[in-house]
C-alpha cells in the first residue's frame, strides 16, 4: 500500500511539473510579449512622483498597501516642506503624520520614515545606499522596495514584484512562481537582457491598467494571443491600450 501510494504521488507530481511547463510561454513568445509592450509603452517608469532617489525611496516606502495616487497627494504637501532625511528626522514621527495620515498604517509608516532618516544620516552620510543590503537595512524597507529604488532611481535590472506582476507572471504563463521570490527568480531568468532594465515597469503597469485582478480587460490586452489564462474576459479583440 506504501508502495502504491507513492507511485501515487509521483504520478501527480509528474503531472503538475508537466503542465507547468506546458503553461510556461516559450523564449520566442516572451520576446514577442516584451516587444509589443515596448512598443505601447516604449519609456516606462514608475508613477509615483519623485525628483531625488531619497524622495523616491520614502514615496515608495509610503506605497505598501496604498495606491500611488494617494500617495502622490500626500508628498506633493510633504515634500516641499521636507524632502532630505535631516528635514524628516527634525520633523520627528507627530510632525510627519499629518502629512501622511490619509494613507493607510500612516502611524506605522511615519515611525519607518522617521528611523529611516535618522539611520541614514547616521551610518551613510544622508545619502541613499546603492546595493540591497544596505536598502534592506533600513527600517521600513524590504526587497521590493529595494529592488524599486535600485531600478528606478540607479537604473539597475532589478525586478520588484508586487501583487499586479505576480498576478501577471503568473496568468500569462511567463513566470509562474507560488511566491513573490518564485516568480521574481523566474522573471530574471526569463526576461531577454535587453528588456531587463525596463520589465518591472511595463509588468506592473499592464497588470494596473489591463490585467486587473476581478476583471482582465482581455479584449484590450496586447498579448492575448500569447497568455496562456484560460478564464479570459470573453469580448472581440479591439486596439490595445495601457
Amino acid at each position: 500500500m506504501t508502495r502504491a501510494i507513492a507511485k501515487k504521488a509521483a504520478r501527480k507530481t509528474a503531472a503538475k511539473l508537466k503542465q507547468s511547463k506546458a503553461k510556461r510561454l516559450s523564449p520566442r513568445e516572451v520576446e514577442e510579449l516584451f516587444s509589443r509592450l515596448s512598443d505601447l509603452n516604449p519609456a516606462p517608469t514608475t508613477e509615483l512622483e519623485y525628483s531625488t532617489p531619497y524622495e523616491l525611496l520614502v514615496a515608495v516606502t509610503l506605497s505598501a498597501q496604498a495606491t500611488d495616487v494617494g500617495v502622490n497627494k500626500a508628498t506633493r504637501k510633504l515634500f516641499p516642506v521636507a524632502n532630505t532625511p535631516a528635514q524628516i528626522a527634525a520633523l520627528g514621527v507627530e510632525g510627519l503624520k499629518p502629512y501622511i495620515a490619509t494613507i493607510g498604517l500612516f502611524n506605522t509608516k511615519a515611525a519607518n520614515v522617521v528611523a529611516m532618516a535618522q539611520q541614514l544620516l547616521e551610518l551613510h552620510g544622508g545619502e541613499v545606499p546603492r546595493t540591497r543590503a544596505e536598502l534592506e537595512a533600513l527600517p521600513g524597507v524590504g526587497r521590493k522596495t529595494a529592488n524599486v529604488v535600485l531600478n528606478t532611481a540607479f537604473g539597475e535590472p532589478t525586478i520588484a514584484v508586487d501583487t499586479h506582476i505576480f498576478r501577471v507572471a503568473n496568468r500569462t504563463g511567463l513566470a509562474p512562481g507560488k511566491d513573490v521570490r518564485a516568480v521574481e527568480a523566474g522573471l530574471e531568468k526569463a526576461v531577454p537582457l535587453h528588456y531587463l532594465l525596463d520589465a518591472h515597469h511595463w509588468l506592473i503597469l499592464h497588470g494596473r491598467y489591463v490585467c486587473k485582478a476581478r476583471k482582465p480587460d482581455c479584449p484590450h490586452c496586447a498579448i492575448r494571443d500569447l497568455c496562456r489564462f484560460p478564464d479570459k474576459t470573453p469580448g472581440e479583440p479591439v486596439p490595445a491600450v495601457r
